[in-house]
Protein backbone atom coordinates (compact mmCIF):
# COMPACT_ATOMS: atom_id res chain seq x y z
CA UNK A 1 0.00 0.00 0.00
CA UNK A 2 2.86 2.37 0.71
CA UNK A 3 4.01 2.25 -2.93
CA UNK A 4 0.54 3.15 -4.22
CA UNK A 5 0.16 5.92 -1.65
CA UNK A 6 3.41 7.52 -2.74
CA UNK A 7 2.76 7.13 -6.46
CA UNK A 8 -0.65 8.78 -6.34
CA UNK A 9 0.38 11.41 -3.79
CA UNK A 10 3.34 12.51 -5.93
CA UNK A 11 1.20 12.44 -9.09
CA UNK A 12 -1.51 14.55 -7.44
CA UNK A 13 0.81 17.16 -5.97
CA UNK A 14 2.90 17.40 -9.14
CA UNK A 15 -0.25 17.61 -11.25
CA UNK A 16 -1.83 20.37 -9.18
CA UNK A 17 1.40 22.38 -9.32
CA UNK A 18 1.55 21.91 -13.09
CA UNK A 19 -2.13 22.38 -13.96
CA UNK A 20 -3.49 25.04 -11.57
CA UNK A 21 -1.32 27.87 -12.97
CA UNK A 22 -2.76 27.19 -16.42
CA UNK A 23 -5.91 29.05 -15.30
CA UNK A 24 -3.86 32.25 -15.48
CA UNK A 25 -1.92 31.42 -18.66
CA UNK A 26 -4.55 31.26 -21.41
CA UNK A 27 -2.98 34.01 -23.51
CA UNK A 28 0.44 32.38 -23.30
CA UNK A 29 -0.59 28.74 -23.76
CA UNK A 30 -3.49 29.14 -26.17
CA UNK A 31 -3.35 32.56 -27.82
CA UNK A 32 -6.19 33.44 -30.15
CA UNK A 33 -8.52 30.69 -29.04
CA UNK A 34 -11.91 31.09 -30.65
CA UNK A 35 -13.62 29.05 -27.94
CA UNK A 36 -11.80 29.48 -24.60
CA UNK A 37 -14.38 27.21 -22.96
CA UNK A 38 -12.43 24.24 -24.36
CA UNK A 39 -9.21 25.45 -22.78
CA UNK A 40 -10.77 26.08 -19.37
CA UNK A 41 -12.78 22.86 -19.60
CA UNK A 42 -9.56 20.93 -20.23
CA UNK A 43 -7.80 22.63 -17.33
CA UNK A 44 -10.74 22.08 -14.98
CA UNK A 45 -11.17 18.40 -15.78
CA UNK A 46 -7.43 17.88 -15.55
CA UNK A 47 -7.36 19.55 -12.13
CA UNK A 48 -10.18 17.30 -10.90
CA UNK A 49 -8.13 14.25 -11.89
CA UNK A 50 -5.17 15.58 -9.89
CA UNK A 51 -7.41 15.88 -6.84
CA UNK A 52 -8.69 12.36 -7.48
CA UNK A 53 -5.09 11.10 -7.39
CA UNK A 54 -4.78 12.57 -3.89
CA UNK A 55 -8.02 10.82 -2.89
CA UNK A 56 -6.60 7.55 -4.28
CA UNK A 57 -3.46 8.11 -2.20
CA UNK A 58 -5.53 8.41 0.96
CA UNK A 59 -6.80 4.80 0.76
CA UNK A 60 -5.47 2.77 -2.20
CA UNK A 61 -7.26 -0.44 -1.16
CA UNK A 62 -10.64 1.25 -0.95
CA UNK A 63 -10.26 3.11 -4.24
CA UNK A 64 -8.51 0.29 -6.10
CA UNK A 65 -11.11 0.12 -8.93
CA UNK A 66 -10.48 3.79 -9.80
CA UNK A 67 -6.81 3.09 -10.50
CA UNK A 68 -7.54 1.62 -13.94
CA UNK A 69 -9.38 4.73 -15.20
CA UNK A 70 -6.50 6.80 -13.77
CA UNK A 71 -4.10 4.62 -15.78
CA UNK A 72 -6.21 5.17 -18.89
CA UNK A 73 -6.19 8.96 -18.44
CA UNK A 74 -2.39 9.04 -18.37
CA UNK A 75 -2.07 6.52 -21.21
CA UNK A 76 -4.49 8.39 -23.48
CA UNK A 77 -2.73 11.65 -22.71
CA UNK A 78 0.59 10.15 -23.81
CA UNK A 79 -0.88 8.53 -26.93
CA UNK A 80 -2.68 11.73 -27.95
CA UNK A 81 0.42 13.89 -27.69
CA UNK A 82 2.59 11.27 -29.39
CA UNK A 83 0.09 11.06 -32.24
CA UNK A 84 -0.10 14.83 -32.63
CA UNK A 85 3.69 15.12 -32.56
CA UNK A 86 4.07 12.35 -35.16
CA UNK A 87 1.55 14.16 -37.37
CA UNK A 88 3.50 17.42 -36.87
CA UNK A 89 0.50 19.08 -35.24
CA UNK A 90 2.32 19.99 -32.02
CA UNK A 91 5.88 20.97 -31.23
CA UNK A 92 8.53 19.15 -29.23
CA UNK A 93 7.64 21.16 -26.11
CA UNK A 94 4.71 18.80 -25.52
CA UNK A 95 6.85 15.64 -25.65
CA UNK A 96 8.48 15.86 -22.16
CA UNK A 97 5.12 16.25 -20.37
CA UNK A 98 3.85 13.29 -22.41
CA UNK A 99 6.86 11.32 -21.20
CA UNK A 100 5.94 12.15 -17.60
CA UNK A 101 2.41 10.90 -18.30
CA UNK A 102 3.81 7.64 -19.71
CA UNK A 103 5.96 7.08 -16.61
CA UNK A 104 2.98 7.84 -14.36
CA UNK A 105 0.77 5.47 -16.39
CA UNK A 106 3.27 2.67 -15.82
CA UNK A 107 3.49 3.51 -12.11
CA UNK A 108 -0.32 3.63 -11.85
CA UNK A 109 -0.56 0.17 -13.40
CA UNK A 110 2.13 -1.12 -11.02
CA UNK A 111 0.24 0.42 -8.06
CA UNK A 112 -2.98 -1.21 -9.26
CA UNK A 113 -1.22 -4.58 -9.47
CA UNK A 114 0.46 -4.16 -6.08
CA UNK A 115 -2.83 -3.34 -4.33
CA UNK A 116 -5.04 -5.94 -5.98
CA UNK A 117 -7.14 -7.91 -3.50
CA UNK A 118 -5.42 -11.09 -2.40
CA UNK A 119 -7.53 -14.27 -2.59
CA UNK A 120 -8.46 -15.77 0.74
CA UNK A 121 -8.98 -19.48 1.43
CA UNK A 122 -12.74 -18.86 1.70
CA UNK A 123 -13.01 -17.00 -1.61
CA UNK A 124 -13.55 -18.93 -4.85
CA UNK A 125 -10.59 -19.01 -7.21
Amino acid sequence: MTFARWVFRIAGIFGILAVAPMYFMEHRLAPGLEYPVYFYGFVGINLVWQILYLVLASDPARYHPIMLPAFLVKTLSFVSIAWLFAARRTDFGMVPPAGVDLVLAILFLAAWWATRPKPTPESPA
